[in-house]
């Protein structure tokens, strides 16, 4: 037993010097999980200030890049974001234009992803070139430039905006949490997600939830990050292991941050928030199958430029599924989502 031990400890340590240049590098990235990269999860070099300098380096780039983007918003646009963290807009397409959506989006099919997380499933039908190309209405979505702009600002970069259309099966179960109804930061750097409503979204069918002004780096919230950063690759929570920090109400209180609004809004409304501010899907009382069209834009925090995107280049923007499909065969990767050649946003849950 005691030569196993020791056996495992080699390995360990053989298989740390061979990942270490990867690793190092990976510093310079949006690499994030404290589990995964040694480095990013050491707790004396956290202790020493690694999470809280690529932190706010992140932070001050990405400030920089919003102000060389400042022209992509108003004035009054650009104060609400500054403050709250989100763009909010009810009303976002015109009405005959969101019907003709809700037509597309009732009949299309296609090949997508599942995942299950507790009591939750999420599915997502990519929405690429071949699934755009009859579909006039979604087509306009994507493209429109209202929608993008404020993606790309929030974001604080230029570039390829991921959109796919996504449902939330939910099934209460006390025994089967949502880890995503936990309130948490998805990464350490600006970033962007978009929501276009299709449905009203009822306060006991698991609305989004968001802190205001939790986008902000503050002191307070430095400290904060450094604490939770120097036992992160130790928590028992697999997700704040992975570099999503989760904080308490008791927390933000102690941040001076207020408890988060509920988004109960009417169908055909738009959000678009920086989700390294503290946000969650409020947990669903009943039976739920919500449909929307969801947004992201998530690319390295540490690039001082706006534009040049590799998802932009011709060979790869508008084939997201089939280069998601590629990189997981090529790389082996075993992920939380299972692909399904063919699938509504409307269908029954499969897992």
């Amino acid at each position: 037993m005691e030569k196993c031990r020791k056996s495992n400890k080699w390995v360990l340590r053989f298989s740390r010097w061979v990942k270490f240049p990867w690793h190092v590098l990976q510093l310079a990235t949006q690499a994030k999980s404290f589990e995964a990269n040694y480095i990013i999860g050491n707790p004396k070099l956290n202790e020493m200030g690694l999470h809280v300098w690529r932190r706010s380096l992140a932070d001050k780039l990405g400030s920089y890049r919003r102000r060389k983007l400042s022209a992509l918003v108003t004035e009054a646009e650009k104060n609400q974001f500054a403050t709250q963290g989100f763009f909010i807009r009810e009303n976002a397409l015109p009405e005959a234009e969101f019907q003709g959506l809700l037509k597309e989006i009732k009949e299309l099919r296609g090949p997508g992803w599942e995942m299950r997380q507790g009591c939750a499933v999420t599915r997502r039908i990519s929405l690429d070139n071949e699934m755009l190309a009859t579909r006039r209405f979604c087509r306009q979505v994507v493209n429109d430039y209202g929608f993008n702009r404020l993606m790309h600002y929030a974001a604080s970069f230029l570039g390829t905006v991921t959109f796919e259309l996504q449902a939330i099966i939910v099934i209460p179960d006390i025994n089967q949490a949502d880890p995503q109804s936990v309130l948490h930061a998805d990464t350490f750097h600006p970033t962007a997600k978009g929501w276009l409503f299709l449905q009203d979204v009822q306060d006991d069918e698991g609305p989004l939830s968001y802190v205001l002004g939790s986008h902000i780096l503050t002191p307070e919230r430095l400290a904060w990050e450094k604490e939770k950063s120097i036992q992160a690759s130790l928590s028992t929570e697999r997700m704040h292991r992975a570099g999503s920090f989760r904080i308490t109400e008791q927390e933000l209180r102690h941040l001076g941050l207020p408890m988060p609004i509920r988004f109960t809004v009417p169908a055909n409304t738009m959000i678009i928030a920086d989700t390294s501010g503290f946000h969650a899907r409020c947990p669903s009382l009943k039976p739920s199958h919500r449909v929307e069209i969801h947004a992201l834009l998530r690319r390295n925090p540490f690039i001082p430029w706006c534009s040049f995107h590799v998802l932009a280049l011709p060979f790869i923007a508008g084939h997201h599924m089939a280069v998601d499909i590629l990189r997981k065969k090529l790389l082996r990767l075993k992920g939380s989502w299972k692909n399904f050649d063919k699938i509504g946003a409307y269908d029954p849950a499969n897992l």
